[in-house]
């Protein structure tokens, strides 16, 4: 199976999450989080790092369960055109 190319909206997009899962993470290791997600610490780095900018719905919910962010939170701070209201969303 051959898959297709990230647009660099997407790949913007997969770093500004990742940015955001290690704001939400703060001082917990990410081995921690990972594990408490059910993922492994490589997979969680590669998230955070943008370098799985298109994680699965699934990582994506067993990270929020273990970050104690809401879904909707995640997805409101990744939509298009969303910078700055990272911060606000994970106080909110």
């Amino acid at each position: 199976m051959v898959r297709t190319p990230l647009t660099p909206w997407e790949r913007e997009r997969g770093e500004r999450f990742g940015a955001l899962l290690r704001r939400a993470r703060g001082d917990r290791s990410m081995v921690e989080v990972a594990a408490a997600a059910g993922v492994s610490a490589e997979t969680l780095r590669k998230i955070e790092t943008g370098r799985a900018p298109t994680p699965s719905f699934f990582t994506v919910s067993a990270l929020a369960v273990a970050l104690d962010v809401s879904l909707d939170t995640l997805a409101s701070a990744c939509a298009d055109g969303v910078g700055e209201g990272e911060d606000r969303a994970l106080t909110a």
